[in-house]
């Protein structure tokens, strides 16, 4: 089953566009993990287990593991979630970008060496700069269009010249959904704290997948997320929530803690789809 395909399945049947981010920081983990060498691994393998079948992916972001040398970590994780929740697609969360023979090694690190159903990519340098991940078939591809950050504004939100008042990010929108999507690989990152972009980004993108973080502790809101972003099927949306998950408890019961935010945090999704 590609990324695309098991994604469809988990919107169906786990009722859920929930995603939850995995970002360890072991200054915020449980006392009893924190001296442990592999705690990042203990830490998000015990948020995976309690919360995967309330949830349509999971979303691990590199750098949190990497700061730490901890990508051994990362890898483990993603065999662990392939293991004992193979329906659960993850998306390896880099935002990378840059030229064909680099985005080659990229592509290869994200899907051969951590074995990612899907990559979060900068299209900033272009096509070409796209094609090596694209190239891996059945893998997810998912583009920033526009992002969740107040500075996204500096560049995103500028006018195209010549284009009657088209910004950056629906040219980006546009140009993945006509010309890029030919394969069927490509889904679209909009933030949940500008929900007037991300139904602008629906209006363009027709049914592709769109990631959306900034729920939580970003301050996204719900219930104008899924209507501004739902498809035709009252789905198509990633929604990420990391922080307000992973450390909705501090102790020993951290697990059962995150479970209880993700299933209120699904639950409330569903209310206004």
């Amino acid at each position: 089953m590609n990324f695309m395909q098991a994604l469809g399945a988990a919107w169906r049947e786990r009722n859920s566009l929930l995603c939850v981010g995995l970002d360890p920081d072991p200054a915020k983990f449980p006392a009893h993990l924190q001296s442990r060498p592999d705690a990042i691994f203990e830490f998000c393998a015990g948020i995976v287990d309690a919360t995967a079948d309330l949830v349509c992916c999971f979303k691990p972001q590199i750098a949190y593991f990497a700061a730490h040398r901890a990508e051994d970590q990362l890898e483990a994780l993603i065999d662990h979630i392939h293991a004992r929740h193979p329906a659960t697609p993850v998306i390896l969360d880099a935002k990378r970008g840059d030229i064909g023979s680099t985005a080659e090694q990229y592509a290869s690190e994200a899907f051969e060496r951590f074995k990612a159903d899907a990559i979060t990519v900068n299209p900033y340098m272009g096509r070409d700069s796209v094609e090596p991940y694209l190239a891996h078939e059945g893998k997810g591809v998912i583009l920033l269009c526009r992002t969740s950050n107040p500075g996204g504004s500096d560049l995103q939100f500028l006018e195209i010249s010549g284009s009657g008042g088209k910004k950056l990010y629906e040219h980006v929108a546009s140009l993945v959904a006509r010309e890029w999507n030919a394969s069927g690989q490509c889904a679209l990152v909009v933030g949940a704290t500008f929900p007037a972009e991300i139904a602008r980004v629906r209006e363009l993108a027709g049914e592709m997948p769109l990631l959306v973080p900034g729920i939580g502790a970003q301050g996204g809101d719900i219930e104008a997320t899924v209507h501004a972003g739902c498809d035709t099927g009252a789905a198509g949306l990633m929604i990420n929530s990391s922080r307000a998950i992973l450390y909705a408890g501090g102790g020993e019961d951290f697990a059962a803690a995150a479970r209880r935010v993700a299933q209120e945090t699904r639950d409330t999704i569903n209310r206004y789809r």
